[in-house]
């Protein structure tokens, strides 16, 4: 009988090329954004200080710094509706890194930004695992250009 790494390399297989899907919006608040700066000690003035923006920014209002919208990875991809049969007698995952993110477009305060996913490649790999890449695109509401754009590597570990 196959185990469910195997069952999952299957459904995961047929479905390489194909979107996933399309997230949730979720507004990036200045709120949010400060609250960055200071985890990361980040305060570039083009991300925390609105009037300096409004004076000296080709943006003119406060931007997401690059990182607060990769960041945001785990959440967007949250609320992509999935294949329940991928993930059957799923453990775990852990996040593996990246093979490529290129940041597009800068996020405006008050922006909204959602997650489009599609499967890249599935790899098996010891221990009951398979090695999912995906490439995430962070939307941007209203713009043509997306935000970001990262092949996104996750070990998936079944039971």
């Amino acid at each position: 009988m196959a185990s469910n790494a195997e069952k999952a390399l299957e459904v995961i297989q047929a479905k390489i090329g194909q979107e996933e899907g399309t997230g949730d919006w979720f507004e990036v608040t200045q709120e949010r954004i400060n609250a960055f700066a200071d985890n990361t000690e980040d305060h570039q003035f083009i991300h925390v200080d609105p009037e300096k923006c409004a004076q000296m920014s080709p943006y003119k209002v406060p931007i997401a710094h690059g990182f607060l919208t990769l960041s945001m990875l785990t959440h967007l991809d949250g609320s992509i509706k999935k294949d329940p049969k991928m993930f059957e007698g799923v453990i775990m995952g852990v996040n593996y890194g990246f093979d490529k993110v290129r940041f597009i477009s800068p996020v405006p305060v008050n922006s909204k930004i959602r997650g489009r996913s599609e499967i890249m490649s599935a790899t098996p790999k010891p221990g009951n695992t398979i090695q999912l890449k995906r490439k995430l695109t962070i939307e941007i509401e209203g713009q043509d250009k997306p935000a970001c754009v990262a092949e996104w590597l996750t070990n998936v570990i079944f039971g």
